[in-house]
């Protein structure tokens, strides 16, 4: 008999699931995907998620539904679903077996598959940047990654986890190669692709990660998977390199699945020591310890903080903007605008919450814990004429941005805007000696 299954996702892995282990598995028929809960406010609104197209589908299949989560019992009930499989990332343990307890209730079986199950073979060597939280510093690391490649004279293509916001059939493979291909994007998606495109590299995303790799690997001779919030690498790596954020030392256990790549690392790097204190570092590195592999080394290393003109921004009053994602799905207070704001001297920070407007008002509802920053959402027009909005009626003297897109280019505010940029810097080891260390013979493939 066919097995009906219901996918809980978040428009990224639950896509990448369908593809590689569901799609044309005659013994399995998806009948409905769910939405996360927690999705960025806006995201479904740019994405317009109702069904997933049937031109992505086998022929004859038809559209899937795409449903609120909060209805999943009734979509089991519904759709006599057999299983309910688990396929997002960013989740409190607690939260993973919450959502079992759901769909056990509700009649059905609940699982996910695993890496074995949905990582590609790919024809290239992949090193794979992961993390056990969003907001880590990963694409910061991936970026050393892809320098020194690109230094050794190799042809390097990033590969990011999807944000496939829009059309998914034309979203079904997307190649990033200069500004002009970042046009339209929504703010999420150009955090996670623009300093990648400024610093030389070509990014790869989508929807089909079969079809991404493959066009990849055709253009390049070596892959940096830049792994989304926590997620999975979606190929095989050769080299997989695991963050543990100092800031948050117990996550690594906390998190799914977070967890699971910190089992599965060649290599573990400790981010923010010079943020955190000695009981926080200690924590990190016990976590560590105790889940990572016996052979896999661990490193050190700081975040550090630059603002492009500090001058501009001591004693006067700003606003912060910080990168969305690491303070929504991340839960994280602030980030890099904050710590420049204060390493340079601003006379306040404003609270942007009195000043918030439509859109941005629901989200600083939505996350009580921020209530000294604004998140660069901008998932609409709407959600990014309310961003601008905000930050006007907010009167600052200078607007100081975190995210790493180039805010003055995307919104047209009053204040200047300062950039503030974070750096990793090694403690103990080099990308070169990392790469060296862990792709071993891989390259000559």
């Amino acid at each position: 008999m066919t097995e009906r299954v219901v996918v809980m996702g978040a428009a990224g892995r639950d896509f990448h699931d369908y593809f590689v282990a569901l799609r044309d598995d005659p013994a399995r028929d998806v009948v409905a995907f769910t939405r996360a809960p927690d999705q960025n406010l806006g995201e479904t609104e740019a994405g317009g998620y109702e069904a997933f197209p049937a031109a992505l589908t086998p022929d004859g299949r038809g559209e899937i539904p795409i449903i609120p989560e909060a209805d999943l019992a009734e979509t089991v009930e519904e759709h006599d679903a057999d299983r309910v499989l688990f396929a997002y990332s960013d989740v409190a343990h607690e939260d993973v077996m919450h959502a079992a307890s759901r769909a056990l209730a509700a009649g059905a079986d609940f699982g996910m598959l695993g890496p074995d199950s949905v990582q590609l073979n790919v024809d290239v060597p992949v090193v794979a940047v992961n993390a056990v939280r969003t907001g880590c510093g990963k694409s910061a690391v991936a970026r050393a990654f892809a320098d020194e490649l690109d230094s050794r004279g190799h042809d390097v293509a990033v590969v990011r986890e999807p944000m496939p916001y829009g059309d998914l059939v034309a979203k079904r493979v997307e190649r990033f190669a200069d500004e002009t291909d970042l046009e339209g994007l929504t703010v999420e998606e150009r955090e996670e692709y623009e300093d990648h495109v400024a610093a030389g590299h070509v990014v790869y995303a989508g929807v089909d990660y079969r079809a991404v790799f493959d066009r990849a690997s055709d253009e390049a001779d070596v892959i940096v998977w830049d792994g989304g919030n926590n997620e999975l690498a979606f190929a095989r790596p050769d080299f997989h390199f695991v963050l543990v954020d100092a800031l948050r030392p117990d996550h690594g256990e906390r998190y799914h699945p977070g967890e699971a790549n910190l089992r599965r690392a060649d290599a573990v790097l400790v981010t923010k020591e010079n943020a955190a204190s000695d009981d926080e570092i200690g924590t990190a590195i016990d976590v560590a310890d105790r889940l990572a592999p016996d052979d896999a080394p661990l490193h050190h290393s700081d975040s550090v903080v630059r603002a492009d003109d500090p001058a501009a921004i001591e004693g006067r009053d700003a606003l912060v903007v910080e990168d969305g994602p690491t303070l929504t799905h991340g839960g994280t207070p602030h980030g890099a605008g904050y710590v420049a704001a204060e390493d340079a001297g601003a006379a306040s920070i404003i609270d942007p919450e009195p000043h918030a407007v439509g859109g941005i008002a629901d989200v600083l509802a939505a996350y009580d814990h921020l209530d000294a920053v604004l998140p660069a959402m901008g998932y609409s027009d709407d959600q990014l004429a309310d961003l601008e909005a905000t930050i006007d009626a907010a009167d600052p003297d200078v607007v100081i941005a975190g995210t790493p897109v180039d805010l003055d280019a995307i919104v047209d505010v009053d204040a200047p805007v300062v950039r503030a940029r974070y750096e990793i810097e090694w403690r103990d080891t080099t990308p070169a000696a990392l790469l060296d260390a862990g792709l071993g013979d891989a390259l000559d493939r």
